[in-house]
């Protein structure tokens, strides 16, 4: 049940993504999807005059020998041309899909017919109101992309062993504020991150996953240490005598017996979290199906690496790791973005 002060959250959100009365306004879900996320989004837009429709899909059948909880990019579209005909027609989307369209193939159709789309992450409601609009993020992510677009090496490490190196030439990059920019955009809420999508090649070293970083696929923080050999972009050892690694190799090797291939082992995505409302340790405080995670991913200093679907790299699979990482530092170039876990880019301080 969708309750009053979170449509009135929603719809100020939705207001800052550029909602006027009369739009025409889609909210698209699935028959999995969360039904407040979905309720509460119909309401907000209608609230602000939005001329809304529902457009809802069936989940599509898990056809992976292993649970799915983490793709990175929703498969629920199928391609049907009558639903990206649409969501291609309307002026904003309201993505309430469980994995949300960020990745998905169908995403360049629908934002080329002019639409924008705000993927409302699957997310407790709470979380929304945990994280109200910060009106200094856009200017840090803004910042730290242009950073990131700039460099040509990005270096992690850390104390407990990791030394990754991605070489950014060819790399595809990306942040997100959480608020749409116009027609052809996408959005998701929560935001505050900023990503690179390596080009093939180009990421080699040593991951060193250390207690209380997150696994977001198990939604599990880590207990033990678990080390990743990656050999020119993919994890080619996992090392490691605790649950953690055991569950590690047993998930991703289902996926190369399946496929017939290792892409679940390679490098998705790199990046680090700019948002200083969000904690690392919210994870806890939920119910693992109350959770997808974004907070997490977007914690401010917070490193995030990923396997799995590249499409900059031509690597596809539904094995998907997202891995919150703290206490790891971040330099683009040689210069610190993130020292210890900790923002020191002057453009991208605490909120005063």
């Amino acid at each position: 049940m969708a309750e009053w002060r979170r449509v009135r959250c929603f719809a100020d959100q939705l207001q800052r993504c550029g909602l006027t009365e009369g739009e025409v306004v889609s909210v698209l879900s699935e028959s999995s999807s969360r039904p407040e996320l979905v309720e509460t989004a119909r309401l907000a837009a209608e609230v602000l005059g939005g001329r809304v429709f529902d457009l809802v899909v069936p989940t599509p059948a898990n056809d992976q020998p292993v649970a799915i909880r983490s793709t990175g990019a929703s498969q629920a579209l199928q391609g049907n041309p009558a639903v990206l005909a649409g969501l291609a027609a309307a002026g904003l989307v309201l993505d309430c899909t469980v994995e949300g369209l960020l990745h998905a193939p169908e995403l360049r159709t629908i934002l080329g017919g002019g639409a924008r789309v705000l993927m409302i992450s699957n997310e407790h409601p709470e979380t929304f109101e945990r994280l109200p609009f910060d009106p200094t993020l856009e200017a840090r992510v803004a910042q730290a992309h242009a950073r990131l677009g700039a460099a040509s090496t990005m270096r992690v490490t850390s104390a407990a062993g990791t030394d990754l190196t991605v070489r950014l030439a060819g790399a595809v990059t990306a942040g997100s504020t959480g608020v749409t920019a116009g027609p052809g955009s996408i959005a998701h809420w929560p935001g505050g991150l900023v990503l690179a999508f390596p080009a093939p090649g180009t990421v080699a070293g040593t991951v060193v996953l250390a207690p209380g970083d997150l696994n977001l696929t198990f939604k599990r923080y880590l207990e033990r240490p678990v080390t990743l050999t990656i050999v020119d972009d993919h994890i080619t050892d996992i090392a490691g005598d605790g649950v953690d690694a055991d569950l590690f190799r047993s998930y991703l090797s289902a996926f190369a017996d399946a496929e017939g291939d290792r892409a679940a082992y390679a490098c998705s995505h790199v990046g680090w979290g700019l948002n200083h409302q969000a904690r690392w340790d919210q994870l806890e405080l939920y119910d693992k199906r109350d959770v997808n995670g974004t907070e997490a991913r977007a914690f401010a200093g917070g490193f995030l690496y990923s396997t799995g679907a590249n499409e900059v790299a031509g690597r596809f699979t539904a094995g998907h790791f997202d891995l919150p990482m703290r206490r790891c530092t971040i330099t683009l170039d040689g210069g610190a973005v993130v020292r210890d876990g900790e923002l020191v880019d002057e453009a991208v301080a605490p909120m005063s």
